[in-house]
């Protein structure tokens, strides 16, 4: 008896399942918190203990682009992705020493419309002063991803047309000329997502963004975090991991 042939192109073999979604943190500006009405500071100290809380569960602190590397190798179980939203300028004289301490990488989200000045957004203040185009290319320099938070900091959901394609697309234009490289990572602004903002931050070329929580938008283009702050001490970090595990579900892309 003649087996049947099967027709060309098909492939009779299982599709892959989805893998479990990688453990992205969130951290902001690190140094001092004493005025922090938004809680998005830590201070060094605090970071410290965070990334040897992490080294000593035998997990590493890692940029998206080597996280999401390791993972089509079918790796990177072990590896956790650390993001910095907002290019503070703290970033280079806290974080990424604490960063080389603990043989760690991140993702640095950078605003190239507003080189060298301010978090204007948070109207209720402190101000906190932002990375020139020196400082980015610093921190590229120094191994860390750099990445799009837009050009402004607005809300994309909220956006225009002209707005949201300018806060896409030309953010990273501008970022790849200034650190002479591609530009594959995006972050929205505020976390807040839909699907217009999705398929902009697709089609403008990013290979993966973060949000926060973005529900059933969740995918390489929409990744979750965990928000990590200066009241997150090991016992925290510990239950955040464990809640993150058992919450995410495995998404088809990740």
């Amino acid at each position: 008896m003649v087996a049947p042939v099967e027709s060309a192109g098909t492939d009779s073999r299982p599709a892959a399942r989805p893998g479990p979604l990688p453990w992205v943190a969130m951290y902001h500006s690190v140094g001092d918190c004493s005025d922090d009405p938004y809680r998005i500071t830590v201070t060094p100290e605090r970071l410290e203990r965070q990334l040897a809380w992490l080294r000593r569960r035998g997990l590493r602190g890692v940029s998206l682009r080597e996280l999401f590397a390791a993972r089509a190798r079918g790796e990177g179980r072990h590896l956790v992705g650390l993001t910095f939203d907002d290019g503070y300028a703290d970033f280079l004289d806290h974080a990424l020493p604490a960063l080389h301490r603990w043989d760690c990488g991140a993702t640095l989200f950078v605003l190239p419309g507003r080189l060298g000045g301010v978090n204007s957004w948070d109207p209720l203040g402190p101000r906190k002063p932002l990375l020139t185009a020196d400082g980015i290319r610093r921190a590229a320099s120094a191994g860390v991803e750099i990445g799009s938070h837009g050009l402004t900091h607005v809300d994309l959901t909220r956006a225009d047309d002209a707005t949201l394609k300018a806060e896409v697309t030309d953010s990273r234009t501008q970022l790849a000329q200034i650190v002479g490289a591609p530009v594959d990572s995006f972050c929205y602004p505020y976390g807040t997502v839909d699907e217009r903002a999705v398929s902009a931050v697709r089609e403008a070329g990013y290979r993966y963004a973060c949000a926060i929580d973005p529900g059933p938008l969740t995918g390489p283009h929409a990744l979750p975090r965990l928000h990590i702050g200066q009241n997150d001490t090991a016992w925290r970090l510990h239950l955040k991991h464990k809640l993150h595990r058992l919450r995410r579900r495995p998404v088809e892309g990740l």
